[in-house]
């Protein structure tokens, strides 16, 4: 058996083991038999454009000082919508309407924590612009003058939305 990144089971603290260097990413406890999958977590961000300009919000924490289209994860038993629209206006101040999912990437630039990034155009239906939370700063960019991005991700959807001509 091999040692995991995780040692104890979740469920009964027992030891959790790979049996294959293959199977490292769901370790098995080896007194109850519960197979620990560890799954990437889910991300949402919305992309609100104007006037060919799309809305970045520079980040505080994680990535500081780097901008990126204002996201954030999806909490358990959270509609991945809400949750999209949740974290905008946690960031922004902004409520949106979502119109569409716009692209689904997985995000590998964190080696600690694979996530899956869900972007979905939105539409501003109310409030003021008002950075908080994980956002020192928001602003609309057009595609010449885009800011350092935090995340590779967000430059390919940016990337995407400049060759279909949304920005």
């Amino acid at each position: 058996m091999i040692p995991t990144r995780y040692s104890y089971c979740p469920k009964c603290g027992g030891k959790l083991l790979a049996r294959t260097m293959a199977d490292q990413d769901k370790p098995q406890c080896e007194s109850c038999g519960f197979v620990f999958y560890q799954n990437p977590i889910v991300g949402v961000a919305a992309i609100v454009l104007c006037d060919g300009k799309i809305l970045l919000g520079k980040r505080n924490a994680s990535y500081q000082g780097l901008w990126c289209i204002p996201c954030g994860y999806v909490e358990w038993k959270e509609d991945v919508e809400e949750a999209c629209k949740r974290e905008f206006e946690e960031e922004t101040g902004l409520a949106v309407d979502l119109i569409r999912v716009y692209a689904v990437h997985s995000n590998f630039h964190n080696p600690k924590q694979h996530t899956v990034g869900i972007w979905y155009l939105a539409q501003v239906k109310e409030g003021q612009m008002a950075p908080a939370d994980d956002l020192d700063e928001i602003d609309f960019f057009g595609y010449d003058e885009l800011p350092s991005l935090a995340f590779p991700t967000d430059h390919k959807v940016i990337e995407q939305l400049a060759r279909e001509g949304l920005l």
